[in-house]
């Protein structure tokens, strides 16, 4: 996508959420959006209240889990995972692949979780 049409994209719906703040068909393109257009901390933050709106949705937390990472907050991250699998989010050949989780995998207690995660979803 063209950055032209990305901040069209993100100015769309940053015009419909000043109508209705809380409309999760909102906040989740944009979050996507501004991500795509490398506004991590803008994308962390509708993230966030996504979560807070979304508590039991298992992909709302592990996309939360992808801005704290490539905001820079590793433990964060590694928190939002946890919440996303206690959730139901059992998809771990995409959570090795997704490249938003590249920082995360060189994390000890990211790669002792997820032998642990790994281990049990197997038994």
């Amino acid at each position: 996508m063209k950055l032209k049409d990305l901040d069209f994209e993100i100015s769309f719906l940053e015009g419909v959420l000043k109508h209705r703040p809380n409309y999760i068909d909102a906040l989740a393109p944009l979050a996507e959006a501004y991500t795509r257009r490398g506004l991590f901390e803008k994308g962390l933050e509708i993230d966030k209240r996504l979560a807070f709106l979304c508590k039991d949705d298992p992909i709302v937390h592990y996309n939360l889990a992808c801005s704290y990472v490539l905001s820079g907050f590793t433990a964060k991250a590694l928190s939002a995972l946890k919440k996303a699998a206690r959730l139901g989010f059992t998809d771990l050949g995409h959570l090795q692949k997704d490249p938003d989780l590249k920082p995360l995998r060189d994390y000890p207690l990211f790669q002792r979780w997820l032998l642990t995660v790994s281990k049990k979803m197997k038994a």
